[in-house]
C-alpha cells in the first residue's frame, strides 16, 4: 500500500549522538516513525511516515487492559561502502503475523511491514551509526486502541515502527555471561503464548530476572512449564550447546520463540560441517554433561547480542563452568561469521541481507 510521507519541520529535528561509543540500547530515537491503522470493515488505512511523537490514547484502550500487543526487533547496518542493509526482515514480518494470529490481531501485509521499514530507514539513514558493533535497531509493534472495556478482540489497531541507534552490545568486550536455571517460576506452557512475541511474556519474566541479578547472574534460563525439567530459552535469546562438533538446541514446540538469529546460526553451523540436533534437553543430563566435559561450549542467539557465550550455568545452587569458562572456538566462529555477513564484511552466500536503495 502507498505510504504518505509527512514533512519534518526543522524545529522538530533531534540532536544526533556525537559519541557512538556511548549510545547504549533503546534510549535514543530518530526523527520519524511509521504508523498505519487497521479498522474493522476498512482494513489497513492511512499508512504514513511522520515526525516521531507520543500517541494520544484513551484510557479505556484495549491494550491497557487486555494486553493485545505484539512487537518485533531487527536491525539495519551501515556497510563499509556506505550502503545500508537489513538482515532477513521477511522472517520478522512472518513471525510478527504469527504473533498477530495468536493474539487475534490483524495480519500486516508484508509489503507494508518490510516496504515501510525500508522507506523509513532510507529516510533516517543519517541516524545509522558506523562504528564497529553499532547498528540501527528497528522496533515494529502493534497495539489495540479501541476505547472499550470488555474481553474481546479490538476493532481498531495501530501498527507502528520506531528506530533507535544502538551501541555495541558487548560494551566491555565479547565476554561469557553467567546464567541461572530458573526452577520456581515458568515462562510459558503448551497452548499458551510462548512462541508469540508479546509484551505479557516479558512482563511475567521480570521477577525471576531481578532475583537472578541479585544473585550475580546475567539472565535466566527457563525450564518447560509442565515438568520443569526440559531446557527452553533464556529471556532474551535461544540457547544452544556444543557437544564437540554437534550443536544441540531445544525444538520449536510452541513454547519458545522462533528466533531469526537461531535459524541463521543453525543454517550457518550446518554449512560449516557441524551436526545439528533439535531435541528435548533434560536439565539434569545437561548439567552432568557439562561436569563431565561432554558439553564443550554453550551460547545464546538473539537479535541484540547475535551470539552470546555462556561461561557459567547454575542450577539448584550449584555453579558449573562450561568448558574452560571462556569463549569457545565454535561460539567465536559463528559470531564473527554472522556479524560479518550482517555488516557486509563477509560475502552473504545465503541471500539473507537486503540492501536499501
Amino acid at each position: 500500500m502507498e505510504i504518505r510521507v509527512a514533512p519534518l519541520p526543522a524545529e522538530q529535528k533531534k540532536q544526533k549522538a556525537t559519541d557512538e561509543t556511548a549510545l547504549g540500547f533503546g534510549r535514543l530515537f530518530t526523527d520519524r516513525m511509521l504508523v498505519a491503522e487497521w479498522k474493522v470493515g476498512q482494513g489497513w488505512v492511512d499508512a504514513r511516515i511522520e515526525p516521531y511523537a507520543p500517541f494520544s490514547l484513551d484510557p479505556a484502550c484495549a491494550v491497557f487492559h487486555y494486553a493485545q500487543e505484539i512487537f518485533e526487533g531487527l536491525k539495519a547496518y551501515k556497510w563499509p561502502d556506505g550502503s545500508v542493509a537489513l538482515f532477513r526482515p521477511e522472517m520478522n514480518a512472518r513471525r510478527f503475523n504469527h504473533s498477530a494470529e495468536r493474539l487475534c490481531m490483524p495480519e500486516v501485509p508484508e509489503d507494508l511491514f518490510v516496504g515501510g521499514i525500508e522507506q523509513l530507514v532510507s529516510l533516517e539513514r543519517d541516524w545509522i551509526p558506523a562504528s564497529e558493533g553499532t547498528s540501527l535497531y528497528i522496533r515494529p509493534a502493534m497495539i489495540a486502541v479501541e476505547p472499550a472495556l470488555g474481553v474481546k478482540p479490538a476493532d481498531h489497531y495501530y501498527f507502528f515502527v520506531i528506530l533507535s541507534p544502538v551501541g555495541a552490545y558487548y560494551a566491555s568486550g565479547f565476554n561469557p555471561v553467567k546464567i541461572m536455571v530458573e526452577d520456581q517460576y515458568v515462562r510459558a506452557v503448551p497452548g499458551g503464548t510462548g512462541e508469540a512475541k508479546t509484551g505479557g511474556n516479558y512482563a511475567s519474566s521480570l521477577k525471576a530476572g531481578l532475583e537472578a541479578k541479585k544473585k550475580g547472574f546475567d539472565q535466566v534460563l527457563w525450564l518447560d512449564g509442565v515438568h520443569r525439567r526440559y531446557i527452553e530459552e533464556v529471556g532474551a535469546m535461544n540457547m544452544l550447546f556444543a557437544y564437540g562438533k554437534t550443536i544441540v538446541t531445544s525444538p520449536l514446540t510452541g513454547t519458545i520463540l522462533n528466533g531469526v538469529t537461531r535459524d541463521s546460526v543453525l543454517k550457518l553451523a550446518a554449512s560449516r560441517g557441524y551436526t545439528i540436533e533439535e531435541r528435548l534437553i533434560d536439565v539434569n543430563d545437561l548439567m552432568a554433561d557439562i561436569r563431565a566435559g561432554k558439553v564443550t561450549e554453550a551460547f545464546g542467539s538473539g537479535t541484540a547480542a547475535v551470539v552470546s557465550p555462556v561461561g557459567v550455568l547454575a542450577y539448584k545452587g550449584e555453579n558449573v563452568t562450561v568448558g574452560d569458562g571462556g569463549v569457545g572456538p565454535i561460539t567465536r566462529e559463528l559470531y564473527d561469521t554472522l556479524t560479518g555477513i550482517q555488516t557486509g564484511r563477509i560475502p552473504d552466500t545465503f541471500g539473507w541481507t537486503r540492501k536499501i536503495s
